[in-house]
């Protein structure tokens, strides 16, 4: 191999990797530009299936990937956030998102201006200014995406030049003209380079790429593109490994969505080839490449939405369920939602996710506290037991949900979004205090069935006022953090001021009970350490409501 042999090559790798890169930098600067809005699309993935085409369509052509987002639906499905009929209309939505792609890739043959060495360049220099020198993080989220935009570009040409000098070199011909005739070879390599580089807006960028160079007839392009879309389920199948059998039902769905597609599409164009062979023949550009991706993906979605029934149907079949499984199924149905590391391909959808999931903790926090409170006030010795074995649970969550924070904080995520992650950390550690606090109610319980400790009518009434207002600003904070609704942190703020006064209040009635001798030093202690508890665990949920405040 000749020197300007290499040098070509690793201009091609160069431009592969540049154009990979660009991809990625252009959908991580997207993403966090429409983190928010990204979130609001989570409440449509509950709706209804034809929405789901269109949130599968639009996340697709944020992130640049059918595959992410494929992998993020297995996510979804695997915590249980949505169920298979609904994620076939997002991974039906994903194909065609991402021929966004091919049609970025073929913008060069639109005319002139559009070619990509004529304004990358200037892309890259403003986006790099932007990105430097600029101190509003949503300059800066532009100037990554004008910087992926460019380098995206810049990557094609080095590409595109890399090649030309070989276009007239017979191996292309014989290559493509053998791929041509074997549609089933066809389909294979454009599945096999798919799966080997997870992505197939990067192979249709790279069949494009060539495409521009006119050394690809229609026949084997078309073949090829077909087996890009198969391809493309490597991703989400390898993802599903170990996981639920209905996240691997949802990967299952995606493969047969493809391969139904790639059947019916390959199997017309056979004959519309054997018919026209000047067709079959002729050398196809990058803009009739995106249109018959485009048209593919949208006549296979058209095509098979009203079978989507029957799809889900097909993946029972293929993933089976043993007797033991169904009971787990049933179990699992009934558990909150589950944090899976798939969903953080897209951080938006993640913090969503792990939101949900530290008021879950909040819940069960609180359910602790009503728990240890009754333990203390009918002097229940199971309930405080039961309280105390709880607190493990909770921090086991505490554990579970740090891990999975640390994970989304050292993803790409814009200043909103890191404050918010930033806050989820404090939140998970003010519930577990509030768990804390819990136990200590539940042993002061334990020490006064103990030492057969009673209150007195006043006391008990005291207590009961106290823990109401305190389990309150629990429950405002909860709702505050899962909802961001202004008036929950209202509710919060006003119970903790209503707890600060009653604590006050009931500890000037108690030392004056206690120097007219109405009850005894061991009663007194146990009611102040208790009345104590109760305000610092009211302390604890205002801070959940004023990190709420901070993100509104």
């Amino acid at each position: 191999m000749a020197i300007k042999d290499i040098e070509m090559l690793f201009k091609f790798v160069g431009g592969l990797g540049m154009f990979l890169y660009g991809m990625n930098a252009m959908a991580d600067g997207l993403q966090k530009s429409a983190g928010h809005r990204m979130q609001q699309l989570l409440g449509v993935l509950t709706s209804n299936r034809l929405l789901g085409v269109l949130v599968g369509a639009g996340v697709t052509a944020i992130i640049q990937s059918s595959s992410a987002t494929t992998v993020m639906v297995v996510g979804f499905v695997n915590a249980g956030i949505i169920n298979l009929t609904q994620a076939v209309g997002i991974i039906m939505g994903a194909n065609i998102g991402t021929t966004v792609t091919s049609w970025l890739v073929s913008m060069s043959e639109w005319g002139e201006l559009l070619k990509p060495e004529f304004f990358a360049p200037l892309l890259i220099g403003v986006g790099a200014l932007m990105t430097l020198f600029s101190k509003n993080h949503k300059k800066v989220e532009l100037g990554e995406i004008l910087v992926g935009f460019g380098v995206l570009f810049i990557g094609l040409s080095f590409m595109s030049s890399s090649i030309k000098p070989y276009r007239d070199a017979p191996v292309f011909a014989q290559a493509f003209s053998i791929l041509g005739r074997n549609p089933f070879l066809g389909v294979l390599a454009g599945a096999a380079v798919t799966g080997i580089i997870q992505s197939s807006s990067a192979s249709v960028g790279i069949l494009q790429t060539l495409a521009l160079n006119g050394v690809v007839n229609w026949q084997s392009a078309i073949f090829i593109t077909l087996g890009q879309n198969i391809g493309t389920c490597v991703t989400a199948l390898l993802s599903s490994v170990g996981a639920h059998k209905t996240a691997k039902r949802a990967a299952v769905i995606h493969l047969l969505f493809n391969v139904i597609g790639a059947l019916i599409f390959g199997v017309l164009m056979f004959f519309v080839f054997r018919t026209n062979t000047s067709l079959a023949l002729a050398p196809i550009n990058s803009v009739e490449i995106s249109i018959f991706h485009t048209v593919f993906n949208v006549c296979n979605t058209v095509l098979l939405f009203p079978f989507a029934g029957l799809l889900v149907k097909a993946s029972y079949m293929i993933i089976r369920d043993t007797q033991k499984t169904r009971q787990a199924l049933d179990a699992e149905e009934e558990m909150d939602r589950h944090l899976d590391e798939r969903i953080l391909e897209t951080p938006s959808f993640a913090i969503e996710n792990v939101n949900h999931e530290v008021a879950n903790m909040g819940r069960q926090a609180l359910d602790n506290l009503r728990m240890a409170a009754a333990s203390l006030i009918d002097s229940d010795g199971e309930k405080a037991a039961q309280v105390i074995e709880n607190k493990e649970i909770i921090h086991n969550l505490d554990n579970l949900l740090t891990d999975y924070l640390v994970k989304i904080n050292n993803r790409s995520l814009n200043e909103e979004q890191h404050l918010i992650v930033k806050n989820l950390f404090y939140t998970v550690n003010d519930f577990k205090r509030i768990a804390d606090l819990s136990e200590n109610l539940a042993e002061l319980a334990g020490e006064k069935i103990k030492n057969q400790v009673g209150f007195s009518g006043t006391a008990l009434d005291e207590i009961r006022e106290i823990v109401a207002a305190a389990c309150a600003s629990v429950e405002h904070a909860v709702g505050a953090r899962e909802t961001g609704d202004m008036s929950e942190v209202r509710s919060v703020i006003k119970s903790e001021e209503t707890v600060d006064n009653l604590e006050e209040e009931l500890r000037e009635r108690h030392i004056l009970r206690l120097s007219n001798n109405q009850c005894s030093t061991e009663n007194g202690v146990i009611f102040l350490d208790a009345i104590s508890n109760l305000e610092r665990i009211s302390d604890h949920a205002h801070n959940v409501a004023g990190y709420v405040m901070d993100e509104i």
